[in-house]
């Protein structure tokens, strides 16, 4: 199948959309199919205003209707709510093509942190450039619920997966040289540094040992200045990145406004127990499944330090099984067959 996938979000830019996108692509096209991925790195381009490391397409129609046009894909899906997202919606409803969508991100919750603006306005967006959508595809139930009482239609719970050869597991804590001054236990979180990510709710905890923080976004040199106990690693490759993630004893995931949080599953496949908010994400990814009602890799808790210190007490074996129920083979299965004819 011919397949054209329109992301506002692509390699360099590091954050979870990516990730899933690239991991999701490359099954595709090991299963025999051609996919066409449009990305702003096509087009002119220019930075995020107050949003670092995100860059987006400028004027990207005409150049979107020329790529589509001359690919004629059998598949059209819109990953992303951008400027490409918005370039490739008004072309579809120009030559009458059908398409699916994604749900990624909480946007509307980034524009209110970040810019104050209502929810519902937000929302209102979001519905309008899904309206037409064939099949807005959500990674967990508690979103698609949480769309679905916003008057969002043609859901589909889709899921997502964990490179588990990458994230190889660690049975002990991992020593590693930059991390080799740092007192036990170590903390880490991994992802934007941003607004909605709530990390000063991680930073703010009162632990013995020491907290790692790898990433960066707009509210990085502001953090850092303001936390000068924290190692702050930055931007690493996917093989560092995965190193880093051994080499913690609990992974804390702070974030309040999430869709799924996928680095969770990176830090579960190397061993490393997660301690997050009962909230949508941690819900899907700790969910409590077995006779006792337990979560299972991790604990969630409405008091975050309670989180990360009954975290300690995971196994690492447990947290490397709960990643192995997050199958790519599974994740790319369903993004196919919720696809329609263009």
């Amino acid at each position: 199948m011919k397949i054209a996938l329109v992301s506002d979000a692509w390699s360099p830019q590091v954050n979870g959309v990516v990730t899933t996108l690239i991991e999701l692509v490359d099954r595709l096209r090991q299963a025999g199919h051609e996919v066409l991925v449009i990305h702003p790195y096509l087009f002119e381009h220019k930075p995020c205003p107050g949003y670092q490391g995100i860059d987006l397409a400028v004027r990207p129609y005409k150049r979107m209707v020329d790529l589509l046009l001359d690919f004629k894909p059998e598949a059209l899906h819109l990953a992303t709510e951008g400027p490409l997202g918005w370039a490739a919606r008004k072309a579809a409803k120009k030559h009458h093509w059908s398409y699916t969508t994604a749900f990624h991100t909480k946007f509307p919750e980034i524009l209110k942190a970040a810019l104050r603006v209502p929810l519902f306005m937000g929302y209102a967006l979001m519905r309008h450039f899904h309206r037409h959508s064939k099949g807005v595809m959500v990674p967990t139930l508690g979103v698609l619920k949480m769309l679905e009482d916003r008057g969002f239609n043609n859901l589909r719970a889709w899921t997502h997966g964990v490179d588990t050869a990458l994230f190889e597991f660690q049975e002990i804590p991992k020593d590693l040289p930059q991390l080799k001054d740092l007192q036990r236990p170590i903390y880490l979180y991994v992802g934007r540094v941003s607004y909605e990510k709530n990390i000063k709710a991680f930073l703010n905890l009162n632990l013995e040992g020491s907290k790692v923080v790898c990433g960066v976004g707009p509210v990085l040199q502001e953090l850092k200045s303001s936390y000068d106990n924290v190692c702050w690693l930055g931007v690493l490759d996917r093989p560092t990145l995965a190193q880093v993630y051994g080499a913690g004893d609990v992974f804390v995931f702070p974030s309040l406004n999430e869709t799924f949080g996928l680095v969770m599953l990176e830090a579960m496949s190397t061993g490393t127990p997660v301690a997050a908010f009962p909230v949508d994400g941690p819900l899907q990814v700790l969910e409590k499944k077995d006779a006792q009602q337990k979560s299972l890799g991790g604990v969630m808790h409405h008091q975050l330090e309670t989180a990360v210190q009954e975290a300690l007490k995971i196994s690492r074996h447990e947290a490397r099984q709960r990643a192995l129920d997050f199958d790519w083979q599974e994740a790319s299965d369903l993004f196919l067959s919720y696809l329609v004819k263009a």
